[in-house]
Parts: structure tokens; C-alpha cells; sequence
């Protein structure tokens, strides 16, 4: 195999690595993914078909795995491998084989109502649609960095509501009920700007837009600044894209970016298996 390359997008985020083995995972391939996605943010191997055991072991490369959130079924679907998380719009027997579905994945930050979302997060391709579900991410250091200062003087120290209730595809998860009110949303309360442990920069964490809420505020006026972050965050200029083929394996720090999908033909396959991996609590 060839020595490895990094090739960065020209984009907000986001490089191809080449020349590593995502099965033997050496220390070299493992220091190179490791450094390449502390200054691109996320990273993609192209073409590298892997097991789900070989998943597994890749993520924990980059630490202790983090079980998923709860499936729209309401268990793991995967029972050998529970803390795979499966992303599919496949159906067997009437019940759904993952999670999302088929349609859009609004912009969101991975389990951020948790109190300790997961740091890193590796998704593999094992079936792709032929066009569509593409998957694109924002940079949060350059949204945070290009704030306008009264913004942030206005912004700092304050708390924001990460509702647990929905996914980002708008799925009602297992167990809860419908949210009326941001004010009562379940799930944690994290600062709305975060400084990451180990590159010690701040960045704006936002998680998801529906049923967020900056507590404190009047609701209306957290309404509306959070519609005013949100457009800020998903700026064209801290954004990159990735095109999807199968055996395609992406690396991600959910710690500085956020990311969302194209929808796809309903009637195109597409399966992903997740991985991520435990985190810190925000400060």
C-alpha cells in the first residue's frame, strides 16, 4: 500500500486520506486519521469495505465506544453488536432495519442531549443509493470565530436545551411524547459555546433547532436568536459535502462540526452502520 496522503477539500472541512488500511489499522494509519481529523475535522477512506467487528476496532482507535441513542423500534438492531447504530431506509417484515429513513436529516450535532455526547463518530457505507444522501458538514470553529462580538458578549455563559424527544429526520423516538413547549424539553443542558479538549478552540454547539431553547430568555427572543444562529452556522463558507460510494468509511469530530443529508429515492437501498465514541461533558 501506498505511504499515506492527506488531501484536504479546499472546503470549510473535510480531507480524503489515502494509503491506510482500515483493516490492519497499524499505528501508522492510526496516528494519521487520528491527526488528519484534528485539522480537517472530518475525514473519508475511500473504497475499504470493513466488517462490523473491523468497525468496532477502528473505533476504538479513538477511544471507548459510546452505546447509540435509542432506535425508532426502541433496541439495538443489531443484537451481536449493540453498539452499532444502523442508518437505513430498508424494511423487513414491516419493520424498519435503521434509523432516518429516506428523507432529509436536518443540519444537528450527534447525541448532544446527552450529558456527555459522543466525541468521534465513524459511519460506513455497506449500500448506496445511486444518486442522492449525500452528507455535508459545517465547520463550528469558523462559525464561533466569524460571530459578531456583541453576539458573542451576549451569548456567553448562556445554557442551551438539547431536546432528546425527535431525531434529526423528525422520527419520534421510542418512549417519549410530543414537545408543545422548548421550555419543557427532555435532554441536556450544555453552553452554547464549547471549547474543544484538545485543540483548545471555542466553537458554536447548537445540537438541533427543533425544540432547542436558550434558557432564560423570554421563548420568543430565544426563538429568534437560535433562528439567527442557525443561519449563521450553516454558512456556505464552513461547509463541505461528501458523495457517497459503497465501502466509503467518514470520521467526523462531533465536537466542532455539524452535519445533515439529502434525501434519496424512497425506493433506492441504503445502509450504514455507526459507530461512535464517548465523550466529554461540554465546557
Amino acid at each position: 500500500m501506498q505511504s499515506p496522503e492527506i488531501i484536504p477539500s479546499g472546503k470549510g472541512c473535510g480531507a480524503e486520506v489515502r494509503g491506510v488500511d482500515l483493516v490492519a489499522l497499524d499505528a501508522v494509519t492510526v496516528a494519521t486519521l487520528q491527526q488528519a481529523l484534528l485539522e480537517h475535522l472530518v475525514v473519508f477512506v475511500r473504497g475499504q469495505p470493513i466488517s462490523d467487528p473491523q468497525l468496532i476496532a477502528l473505533g476504538k482507535t479513538f477511544g471507548e465506544l459510546e452505546p447509540p441513542g435509542m432506535s425508532v423500534i426502541g433496541k439495538p438492531y443489531i443484537d451481536a453488536y449493540p453498539d452499532i447504530l444502523v442508518v437505513s431506509n430498508i424494511m423487513a417484515d414491516g419493520q424498519p432495519m435503521g434509523n432516518l429513513g429516506s428523507g432529509e436529516a436536518i443540519w444537528h450535532t450527534d447525541m448532544s442531549y446527552r450529558a456527555r455526547p459522543c466525541s468521534i463518530a465513524i459511519l460506513h457505507a455497506l449500500e448506496t443509493p445511486p444518486a442522492g444522501g449525500n452528507t455535508y458538514f459545517a465547520n463550528q470553529y469558523r462559525a464561533y470565530d466569524t460571530l459578531p462580538d456583541e453576539l458573542k458578549k451576549k451569548l456567553d455563559g448562556k445554557m442551551l436545551i438539547h431536546d432528546e424527544t425527535y431525531n434529526s429526520a423528525g422520527q419520534l423516538r421510542k418512549g417519549f411524547e410530543p414537545v408543545a413547549d422548548p421550555r419543557e424539553a427532555p435532554g441536556a443542558q450544555h453552553h452554547i459555546f464549547r471549547t474543544h479538549p484538545l485543540t483548545g478552540r471555542k466553537a458554536l454547539y447548537l445540537g438541533r433547532r427543533r425544540n432547542a431553547y436558550i434558557i432564560g430568555l423570554p421563548l420568543e427572543e430565544s426563538e429568534a436568536l437560535l433562528d439567527q444562529l442557525w443561519a449563521h452556522a450553516a454558512g456556505p463558507e464552513f461547509v463541505w459535502g461528501h458523495e457517497w460510494r459503497t465501502g466509503d468509511t467518514l470520521i467526523w469530530d462531533n465536537r466542532c462540526l455539524n452535519h445533515r443529508r439529502d434525501a434519496f429515492d424512497a425506493s433506492e437501498r441504503r445502509m450504514m452502520h455507526r459507530v461512535q465514541i464517548r465523550g466529554e461533558r461540554p465546557l
